[in-house]
């Protein structure tokens, strides 16, 4: 009788132990289901709280808090509907065996929401980078620009708090059209707002995806946007693209291996591994007045030798002129090889002997908006052909220059100014 009694209070507790559990998650789900009034919420301005909104808030939130765990340490998305849309799987966009990525959009959201969620669906994973999208809703919703960049300012300084060292990649607002409550004057004038809340702070990137996807009207074009509101698939690879250079810098994503081999005779100009051979200068003389040999970053940070790569980072101004140069000083005859990438509006330069060749994000930024070949956010080749004091310039086999004008001697050299640019393979053949 005894043993029956034992028996039965062990099989009360076993079954009660579950049971408590069960009804924390219930309470759980609960509060997550709950939008609560505005007098409980920080920030500013709509909040969006109509039926259909509710159910997806609830159903999305709710299946996000069971994977917290599994999500640890994951590149996490924070934003609306356009970065809902672009799936858990993004695609296979960012996704392979190394790298866990965590859609945290709601379709429909305003900065407000995702000020408030931000805690349970973003900083609960302890992400190891997060990507902002946001803002077009409350455009729609009569918010004013500076009501939309004190939600996002919140943001930026919850996300620092939580982790001083995680990047932090702000997407500049998408263009769309008057037609659907966002015209190009509100989105350019927010995406201004949002500049300047975190100019000059070394841990947030801004990536210029308004510029990339607005025809001369400052609208979304019907190619990439068919409703002018949300990106189709052809959209969300160039958002993908011009992502990946910041995300790799930053060893968000997984990085592939290069296993170039240089053509017989060709010298290498960067080793891949530091800066050795390359410099500061200045003057109409270009005196050398720092050099960088065996460091892997410039002393400002802006030159970054990783992955392979000389790296031109995005200055936190948002627009910074250097340039950096070899050692070595070139005369006569060579020809000059390297491949560059670009992201979104990137504006850089390569310096022969002093003049300078534009290299860019060519058809969004130009000057050679014609180009057929190149290849926008993807590895394009350049090469110069210097015969005397004249260079023939080319990118992926399309004559950029004919005979660029250059001196007898001199350097050459990588400019910096806005945007993320990548050159690697840099090398040089003399004749």
């Amino acid at each position: 009788m005894r043993l029956l009694f034992i028996f039965s209070c062990f099989t009360s507790i076993v079954t009660f132990l579950p049971a408590q559990e069960t009804a924390k998650e219930v309470a759980q789900e609960a509060a997550l289901a709950v939008i609560p009034p505005d007098s409980q919420m920080a920030g500013r301005g709509p909040v969006r709280r109509a039926g259909w909104f509710k159910k997806l808030w609830e159903s999305r939130r709710s299946a996000w808090a069971k994977e917290i765990e599994k999500k640890q340490g994951a590149l996490v998305f924070l934003g609306d509907s356009i970065t809902q849309g672009w799936g858990d799987d993004f695609m296979g966009a960012f996704g392979d065996d190394q790298t866990k990525v965590a859609n945290r959009g709601i379709n429909g959201d305003t900065t407000r929401g995702m000020l408030y969620r931000l805690p349970q669906d973003v900083l609960a994973l302890n992400p190891s980078g997060v990507v902002l999208l946001m803002g077009t809703n409350d455009i729609e919703e009569d918010a004013i620009p500076e009501t939309i960049s004190g939600n996002l300012k919140l943001i930026i300084e919850a996300l620092k708090a939580s982790n001083e060292k995680m990047p932090i990649i702000l997407c500049h607002v998408f263009p769309s059209h008057e037609t659907r409550n966002r015209s190009a004057e509100q989105i350019q004038e927010l995406n201004k707002f949002y500049a300047a809340v975190v100019k000059d702070d070394p841990q947030v990137i801004q990536v210029n995806t308004w510029k990339m996807f607005a025809n001369e009207n400052g609208d979304a074009r019907k190619e990439e946007f068919p409703d002018l509101l949300h990106p189709n698939e052809l959209g969300y690879q160039m958002w993908g693209d011009t992502l990946r250079p910041v995300l790799e810098t930053h060893d968000l994503v997984q990085v592939p291996q290069d296993d170039f081999q240089r053509e017989p005779g060709y010298e290498s100009l960067f080793n891949g591994k530091d800066l050795s051979g390359w410099g500061y200068r200045k003057g109409e003389d270009l005196e050398k007045t720092e050099s960088f040999e065996g460091k892997v970053r410039s002393s400002e940070n802006r030159y970054l030798a990783k992955h392979g790569r000389l790296i031109v980072t995005t200055p936190p101004s948002g627009r910074a002129f250097t340039a950096l140069w070899t050692e070595e000083e070139f005369s006569g005859d060579f020809t000059l090889k390297l491949e560059f990438r670009a992201n979104a509006d990137a504006d850089s330069g390569v310096y022969l002997r002093g003049p300078q060749l534009q290299c860019r994000d060519y058809l969004v930024a130009g000057p050679y908006h014609e180009l057929k070949k190149y290849k926008a956010g993807g590895w394009n080749e350049l090469v110069v052909e210097v015969n005397g004091e004249l260079a023939r310039c080319t990118c992926n086999g399309e004559l950029l220059e004919e005979a660029m004008k250059l001196p007898k001697s001199g350097p050459i050299g990588l400019e910096g100014d806005r945007g993320q640019m990548e050159y690697r393979r840099i090398r040089i053949l003399k004749k």
